[in-house]
Order: structure tokens, then C-alpha cells, then sequence
């Protein structure tokens, strides 16, 4: 009793003690949640953090570039992969030029951009709304555009959003252009230093123009098996510090071994499916109307609506079997391989209509129901009595369009997402003859539209579709899930894990050279998670059970190795050096055997034992020849034929695929006149192009960090 007592007289102070401690719980992670990047880097450019809040910032703006360019309201995580590796890649790069363009003085000026928005050639533009009737880029255009928007902000009561895109595109197309200008004078500035000249350009000529016909004999490396080729452990060991600097690593990469375990229906999955089509494929025969209600009943994948669509709107399955069933009758049930779907569907009905239908339209909007309804009313009758009525919408039209025609197409709408007003609104377009007027209702507004021209008809058809993956029930997830789960606990190492796999059912696969920036494992979606883990790990863990693809995979992986930012170790490319020793014991021995046999002549080439001969035509110095019978491609060819004397076998010289001898039998010059300007200039183009490696030299050299894997 005391010490209830005790805790009573307490009570108070606990409940303000207790309620600060939950206040700070709470506030601590709504600070997380309102500042979500706050103190949060995901890289680091010669030594300056990237924030995330920044990154974040840049992936919106393109996001909404790439969705305004592109007409889409969503973009597919491979799509959202894409825009923010893109950005990463072009804020890099950006920054790695300006730092350089900084120290050099050079700049882009307000009148140099000017410049090529009045030239108007620039490709950029060209990609922008503000285009004549021609495609091409109008200045006038944009100047009006930009003027009419900057008074729309400046007048009060008008509302610019349906110009925020455009002007938020043209924004972004102006930086884009002063960056990609930078960017050139940077990479013209540094082409110029790789300077074509005269004797150049005389030798790259002479080398794309000298053709020579020739015999080749060739011993492949395959000739000698590598058992009988002896290389030690010191010789790789040598041959590996020779060549360090070639192993180079830039980032650390993870080798890890993976479980993936793809979920599909079982046949008591299948069977349950088959019976609720079978009772659905009577519902649709017997449904007269409401056609939409009973399809998203369903759970089609594929949703009814009530307008005539063109015969390619449908579903490949339905377009195949569309011309075996009459009106009013039901295809299926039937199940279609390409897509793993059970479908029934019947023909509603069918009509011969046009396919574009042009009209113009005055909506009207006022304060309230009332009046919108009265001055509509008003229109309407005026109208109907001959007025203007371009002239009506000019004064009306709440839309800004001024009852300016517009052509309409199925597909403008055919498969798209539609609102109950949207297919009111299509239904009496189509339906309409030439110059016939409509007034409808929508919502708060009324659109009175007249149709004045249609052209293309063709067949169209109603179709309602059930369309219903063959899926796996919640009990056989629960039993992957619940079996995968098991495995992972009772083998928690990567030793069990391998170990253990076959016998319980499992496939365990490796990947070698995992980077953080990758978006998924073996192509696996929403692995992101997974990799994230694995770059917080060390080697033997095994990971938690993940759910990822489309929610019918579970994958766990393990830490097999970590390759740290340097040096590849050399137990990684080990394999790769004993093949290369391999190849040159190989080309010693054979080229000994041929100088101890003093083959001189074609003959005696050709008859080497496991020799191959081929004739090959119009080899060139600029053009490597490919030998298949050596399955190579074999630059050292040009070489010899160049220098080789007609008729007379060349010495064997190590090749890719084998040691080559030839001998040239023609030597020729094609009929082309040498122009000292044009090869330069095909010279510096060539040089221009590889520009981009000092790119890579840059970012190099700024010890670039991407930890965008920790955050997105």
C-alpha cells in the first residue's frame, strides 16, 4: 500500500515526465520526416558533398521535363532509374567542366545565348513547343509566349497554370543550352590541342586507300593444348605487377551469391480461376447494359468503356478471335500464353464510323449554376438562329480557346483513363452529324460544341473484356514466403547456405562485381533494398527474406567478397593473366617450330600441321581484317601487308587468335583523289569524338564519390 501510495503522490510529475519523453520520440522523427535530406550527402566532387536535398531537386525538375515531353502523367521505376542516373551523370560531368572552365577563363555570355536562340539551329531548340508550321524553332514564337506569360503574373485574377510547363521547360532548355555550350568551347579548346597536319592526314590517307590481296597461314593457339604449357605462380605474380596500373579499380564492388525465388499459381490456383471465368463468362452473356460495372467486378485487367474503339485498341488475343464472333455473343473462357491470362470477352456491338471528327465548342462558365445556365441557354438559341459562332466563343468562351476547330481521333482517347464526362463528352461528338449543335452539362459548366467536318471511316467496335491474370493465391505465397523463411534461419551463413540449397529446393547464383549504383540485382526489380544491404555488410552474412519483382519474387543474398576502391586483387584476374602467359608460351613455341622447319614459301606454311589458309581481299592499314577460322579479329595483318614484299612470305608474327604469316600477292590503289583539307578535317571530327575520354581523366582525378545508393 506504501508504495502505491508513493506512486500516486507521483503521479502528476510521471505523466509530465512520460509526456516529454513521448513529445521528443514523436518530434524527433517528424524532424526526420520534414527534413527528410537534411544533413544527408550522397557524393562528394573533389571533395565538395553533393546533398541530397539538391539531388533530390534536380531529379524532380527532369522528372517533370521528361513527363511534360513526353505526354505521360507516370513514369515506370526503370524510367525513374534512368532520370536519376542521367542526372547524376550530367550534374558530374557539368560540374567537372565548369571547375575546369573556371581556371581557364572561359565563360558563356547573356549575348552568346542570345546569339543561338536568333540562329535557331540549335539542336536543343529545335525539341521545344515553340515551333512554326514547318517544325522549326520560332524566336517570334517564344518572345510572345514569354511576354504573355510575364503579364499573366503581373495581372491579378489570372491564373497561368496551363502555362507554368511550358515556361518551366523553357527554363530548363536555356540552362541546358549555356551548359552544353560551355561544354563544347571545353572540348573544342582541348580537340585543338591534338592538332591534325599535312603528314598526318598524307598517312591516313594512304593507309584507307593501299588495298592488298594475300595469302594467309595461320597455326591457331587452340593447336597446342594447355596442358602441355607449364606457367608458375611467380610468372603470374610478375606478369600481375607489370601490369597494376591495368587493374585499377575506381570503386568498390561486391561479389555476392543470391537466392531468387519466382512465385507462380498453383494448379488449386489455376482451378479456382477457371471457375470464376466460367461464372463470369455467363454473366456477360446474359448483361445487357452496365457492361463496366460487371468487367471492374471482375477484376479485369482490362476495363470497358462505352465508346466505339478502333479494332487495334484491343488486346492482341481479342483481335485475333474478334472476326469469329457475331454481335451479342461470348469468346471464351480461353487461356493466352503471351501474357499468362484466362479471358473471356463479348462483341457489344459493332458500327462503321469516322475516325477524326473536328469541332469547335464555347464553354461556359459563370459564377453559379444559374446564371452558367441562363447565358448558355442564350448561346445555344442564338446559335440556332444563325449567329457567329466563332464570334459568340470569342465573347464566351471561358476556355481561351475562341471556339478555334480542333481534331479529335480514337487515338487521342482509345485506352486512356477516362471520367464519367470525359465519355459523355466523346459520346456526343462522335454521335453528332456535320454542323450540328450539342449543349451539354459538366459539372459546374456547359460546353456547347458544334462538329464541322469527319473523314476516315471505319469499322469500330464495343468489346467487353475480362481479362484476369493467372496469379498465385495468398496461401501459396504464404508457403514460398514461409519455406524461404525457414531455410534463411536455420542456414545463416553463406557456407550453409550454399551447402544446403539443392536439397531444400534451392538454386543459388552468383554475381560477381555488384556496384552501389547499380538499381537492381540480375535485372530483379525493387531489389534496391537488397543492395542497400549488401554495401552495409560483411563477407558470410546472409540477408533477410526480400519481397521484390512485382510482388511474385523473394530474394536473400549473401556477401561473398569485397573489392575496396583500388587495386583488383590478384586472385580476381589471376585466371585472365595465366591465359595471356598461356598465349605467349604458346606463340614462342610455335614460331620456334616454324624458324627451325626454315619455311620460306606459302607451300611449305600451308602445309604445317593444324595450319589454316584463307585468301583475303582489299585488306587496308585503317581496317583490321577478322579471320574466322581464328574466331579474331587480327590487326597485325594490315601491318605485315603493308610492309611485306609481293610474293614473298612475311616471318610469323604472334597474332590475337594465333600466330599469322601472309603473303600479298596484289597490292593496288583505290581510285580516290587525296584532298589534304577534307582529311584533316575527317581527322579532327575523329578527334573530337574521343574528346569525352578526357571526361573520364577529370572525374579521375576529382576522386568522385556516389553514395546515392544510401538515400535513393
Amino acid at each position: 500500500m506504501a508504495i502505491l501510495q508513493n506512486i500516486r503522490s507521483k503521479g502528476p510529475l510521471l505523466v509530465i515526465v512520460i509526456g516529454l519523453a513521448l513529445f521528443a520520440f514523436i518530434a524527433g522523427d517528424a524532424w526526420k520526416v520534414f527534413q527528410p535530406y537534411q544533413s544527408q550527402d550522397i557524393g562528394e566532387i573533389n571533395g565538395k558533398a553533393v546533398s541530397a536535398q539538391d539531388y533530390q531537386k534536380m531529379v524532380e525538375e527532369y522528372t517533370e521535363i521528361v513527363k511534360f515531353t513526353s505526354g505521360m502523367s507516370a513514369l515506370s521505376d526503370e524510367q525513374n532509374n534512368q532520370i536519376k542516373d542521367e542526372v547524376w551523370r550530367n550534374y558530374v560531368n557539368q560540374t567537372l567542366i565548369e571547375n575546369e572552365a573556371a581556371k581557364l577563363g572561359l565563360t558563356v555570355s547573356k549575348e552568346e545565348i542570345q546569339g543561338i536562340i536568333d540562329a535557331g539551329v540549335y539542336p536543343a531548340l529545335q525539341q521545344t513547343p515553340f515551333r512554326n508550321a514547318n517544325g522549326m524553332f520560332d524566336k517570334d514564337m517564344l518572345k510572345k509566349f514569354l511576354v504573355d506569360y510575364a503579364n499573366m503574373q503581373n495581372t491579378p485574377g489570372m491564373n497561368p497554370q496551363m502555362y507554368e510547363p511550358y515556361y518551366n521547360y523553357w527554363v530548363f532548355t536555356e540552362k541546358s543550352l549555356r551548359q552544353s555550350r560551355l561544354a563544347e568551347k571545353y572540348q573544342a579548346l582541348v580537340s585543338k590541342s591534338i592538332l591534325s597536319n599535312p603528314v598526318e592526314a598524307q598517312a591516313a590517307f594512304e593507309a584507307r586507300v593501299n588495298q592488298m590481296d594475300l595469302l594467309l597461314a595461320a597455326v591457331p593457339y587452340t593447336a597446342i593444348p594447355d596442358s602441355t604449357v607449364n606457367v608458375t605462380e611467380s610468372e603470374i605474380k610478375n606478369l600481375y605487377n607489370k601490369k597494376k596500373e591495368q587493374y585499377r579499380q575506381y570503386n568498390e564492388t561486391r561479389n555476392i551469391q543470391y537466392i531468387n525465388v519466382q512465385i507462380n499459381a498453383s494448379p488449386e490456383d489455376r482451378e479456382a480461376l477457371e471457375r470464376e471465368m466460367l461464372e463470369y463468362t455467363e454473366q456477360l452473356g446474359e448483361a445487357q447494359e452496365d457492361y463496366s460495372g460487371l468487367v471492374r467486378q471482375a477484376g479485369s485487367e482490362y476495363s470497358f468503356t462505352d465508346l466505339y474503339y478502333n479494332r487495334s485498341a484491343y488486346p492482341a488475343d481479342v483481335i485475333a478471335r474478334l472476326d469469329s464472333v457475331k454481335i451479342g455473343e461470348v469468346y471464351g473462357p480461353y487461356y493466352n500464353v503471351s501474357d499468362n491470362t484466362l479471358n473471356t470477352f463479348k462483341l457489344v456491338s459493332k458500327s462503321v464510323m469516322p475516325d477524326s471528327v473536328e469541332y469547335r465548342q464555347i464553354q461556359v462558365y459563370q459564377e453559379d449554376i444559374n446564371a452558367t445556365r441562363t447565358l448558355v441557354d442564350s448561346i445555344y438559341n442564338a446559335l440556332k438562329g444563325g449567329a457567329n459562332f466563332a464570334e459568340l466563343a470569342e465573347q464566351y468562351s471561358s476556355d481561351g480557346m475562341g471556339g478555334v476547330p480542333t481534331w479529335v481521333s480514337g487515338q487521342h482517347y482509345e485506352n486512356s483513363p477516362l471520367s464519367a464526362d470525359d465519355v459523355k463528352y466523346l459520346q456526343t461528338i462522335n454521335s453528332l452529324n456535320v454542323n450540328e449543335f450539342a449543349n451539354l452539362t459538366l459539372g459546374q459548366a456547359n460546353v456547347i460544341i458544334q462538329v464541322t467536318d469527319k473523314k476516315v471511316n471505319t469499322d469500330k467496335y464495343k468489346v467487353a473484356v475480362i481479362k484476369r491474370p493467372v496469379d498465385f493465391s495468398t496461401e501459396t505465397y504464404n508457403k514460398a514466403y514461409n519455406g524461404l523463411s525457414q531455410f534463411i534461419a536455420t542456414n545463416p551463413t553463406l557456407k550453409e547456405m550454399i551447402e544446403n540449397a539443392e536439397e531444400n529446393g534451392y538454386t543459388v547464383l552468383p554475381r560477381k562485381d555488384l556496384f552501389s549504383a547499380e538499381h537492381t540485382i540480375a535485372g530483379i526489380r525493387d531489389s534496391k533494398e537488397a543492395i542497400r544491404w549488401v554495401f552495409e555488410n560483411k563477407v558470410g552474412e546472409v540477408s533477410p527474406l526480400y519481397e521484390s519483382g512485382n510482388g511474385d519474387q523473394l530474394l536473400v543474398v549473401a556477401v561473398e567478397g569485397i573489392t575496396k576502391e583500388g587495386y583488383q586483387p590478384l586472385s580476381q584476374v589471376a585466371t585472365q593473366l595465366r591465359m595471356e602467359l598461356l598465349r605467349e608460351k604458346k606463340t614462342e613455341k610455335i614460331i620456334g617450330d616454324i624458324k627451325s622447319k626454315n619455311i620460306t614459301s606459302f607451300t611449305q606454311a600451308s602445309g604445317i600441321e593444324k595450319a589454316i589458309t584463307d585468301t583475303i581481299k582489299h585488306v587496308t592499314f585503317a581496317a583490321p581484317a577478322y579471320i574466322s577460322a581464328l574466331y579474331s579479329s587480327e590487326p597485325v595483318i594490315s601491318g605485315i601487308a603493308s610492309v611485306v614484299e609481293v610474293n614473298k612470305l612475311s616471318t610469323p608474327v604472334k597474332g590475337n587468335g594465333g600466330v599469322v604469316m601472309v603473303q600479298v600477292y596484289e597490292k593496288e590503289k583505290a581510285n580516290e583523289e587525296y584532298d589534304e583539307k577534307s582529311e584533316e578535317s575527317t581527322l579532327a571530327n575523329r578527334y573530337m569524338s574521343s574528346v569525352g575520354r578526357f571526361i573520364q581523366d577529370l572525374y579521375l582525378k576529382a576522386n568522385v564519390k556516389d553514395n546515392r545508393y544510401l538515400y535513393f
